[in-house]
């Protein structure tokens, strides 16, 4: 039996009595480097990380940010509107609760259906859907002749809300890895000063034109952000994934251009996800027990947060605060029942304990950041639970005035980062394909305790502080375990693509 000699064999023999032979091409190796490179390739990931932070970026931080702006004025209007259609419709204390539930009710059941949208059709579109829609319906709100119109209004505001929380999602996408940590964190400066407007709205506009005038007026930042919009391009990410490579790559060098960088050498080239927005996906294998975790901690953080925003404005509004150094006015305690009008109006020191507690959303950004740098988004959210069922304990000490309002400060401020590790956690976690929709069932459990929180805060407040506030501190520390049982880090990760296996 003979062998056949090979073809890099033939190729040698050839060679040693200098002859040209075609089949040298077959095991020379000198032209491989020039065959990689014409077969150079990127993925998105790789283009946003070599494109970097610049012009374009400050550009989606400020625009993306006053988006939270928006979002914040809808949901703060309610604790500062609330002494107002309680004196105007007569309302007893589960009516006012009932204000704001039914907002989270529209924000829940509109959370996933804007985050199946999202990812099956783009982010952009349903972002600007969401303040167009909120808008149009805030400002019915300040023309609704009864409370039944007030309430059914208001949340068809939460759908808006809904829609606009998605921008989280478009923002996070185009920022690079490493500046996630410092950047994302700092979209509380605008969460607070959108609380701000609003109670600045409230402490100025509603003693002289009243609360309708008020929401009118509130709906100025929505319009400006449908002009300003349109300077933000749909994520590159969502449109390699839905096969738009040519628009990503569009995108992908505009940024560039604008940023003074290069896109990575050769083509962009990803696989198309044929599956996008598929809720199965959050619960299959490999996210099932990543999404029931995140789900009850989306749950916790909506419902300390919100507890802490009208259980204040409760403690004040009817002077429930046990402080040593109250005045003439603060001794009385409001009671319902027994009070002559059924409505007590904050007066000017009130306004001012709720605006210094706004700043307490920014006072610890830098704590945040260095947390979620150093320690990782998971155990980020552990000590920030514990430090929130501390803090709400602490308010039923009896204090100064001065001293309610340094506690207060705090627990905002503690419960204000840790919904924002919460954020940037659940956006980092769930691939492309889901991240919207993963997002959205997040946030529609967190209306769940959205919903609960004015029952708890607002009508069990008046029977007792202490078991107002105690349900806040249980539910934390079992969130603090939870968020140890989380099975994903994902500090200094990629963000995925699609699902891995």
């Amino acid at each position: 039996m003979t062998l056949e000699p090979s073809s890099c064999m033939k190729t040698q023999l050839v060679s040693a009595i200098q002859l040209q032979e075609v089949e040298l091409e077959d095991c020379d190796t000198s032209k491989a480097p020039e065959e990689v490179k014409d077969d150079k390739h990127y993925s998105v990931e790789q283009a946003v990380e070599t494109i970097g932070f610049g012009r374009f970026h400050i550009l989606l931080f400020i625009i993306m940010g006053s988006a939270n702006i928006v979002e914040a004025m809808e949901i703060m209007l309610l604790s500062v509107v609330s002494p107002e259609i309680r004196c105007e419709w007569r309302l007893e204390d589960w009516q006012v609760a009932l204000v704001s539930t039914m907002v989270f009710l529209g924000f829940m059941l509109c959370g996933v259906l804007c985050g199946y949208v999202a990812d099956r059709y783009g982010r952009w579109k349903v972002v600007l859907g969401g303040f167009v829609w909120g808008a149009y319906f805030s400002f019915l709100t300040s023309f609704a002749p009864s409370y039944g119109w007030f309430i059914f209004l208001r949340s068809m505001v939460g759908c808006g809300v809904a829609a606009t929380s998605q921008g989280f999602v478009l923002k996070t996408e185009f920022i690079p890895a490493k500046y996630r940590a410092s950047l994302l964190p700092l979209a509380s400066i605008f969460w607070m000063v959108g609380s701000m407007l609003i109670i600045i709205l409230g402490m100025t506009v509603v003693p002289t034109l009243g609360w309708r005038w008020m929401i009118r007026l509130s709906i100025i930042p929505s319009l400006i952000l449908v002009v300003l919009f349109q300077f933000i391009p749909e994520s590159a990410r969502f449109q390699v994934s839905a096969g738009n490579m040519r628009g990503a790559v569009e995108t992908l060098r505009k940024i560039a251009q604008m940023n003074g960088a290069n896109l990575p050498e050769g083509e962009l080239r990803e696989p198309v996800v044929k599956q996008r927005g598929n809720a199965s996906t959050l619960i299959s294998p490999t996210f099932r027990r990543t999404s029931l975790l995140l789900w009850y901690t989306w749950f916790v953080a909506s419902f300390s947060y919100y507890g802490s925003v009208l259980s204040s404005s409760e403690l004040l509004e009817r002077n429930l605060l046990c402080v040593t150094d109250a005045d003439a006015e603060h001794h009385i305690k409001h009671d319902q029942e027994v009070a002559p009008c059924y409505c007590i109006p904050f007066n000017f020191a009130d306004y001012q304990t709720l605006l210094i507690s706004c700043l307490g959303e920014i006072a610890l950004i830098p704590l945040n950041i260095g947390l979620l740098n150093i320690v990782g988004r998971k155990l980020s959210m552990t000590i920030l639970q514990l430090l929130t069922a501390l803090f709400f304990m602490l308010v039923n000490v009896c204090t100064t005035m001065f001293g309610f309002t340094v506690l207060l400060f705090l627990l905002r401020s503690i419960v204000s980062m840790n919904f924002n590790v919460v954020y940037i956690y659940t956006a980092e976690v769930y691939p492309t394909a889901v991240r919207s929709i993963g997002m959205g069932f997040c946030t529609s459990f967190s209306r769940v305790g959205g919903m609960i929180a004015p029952f708890i805060a607002q009508v069990l407040m008046s029977k007792s502080v202490v078991l107002a506030l105690l349900p806040f501190a249980l539910c934390a520390i079992l969130c603090s375990i939870d968020s140890i049982l989380l099975p994903i880090e994902t500090r200094g990760r990629a963000l995925l693509q699609q699902q891995t296996q």
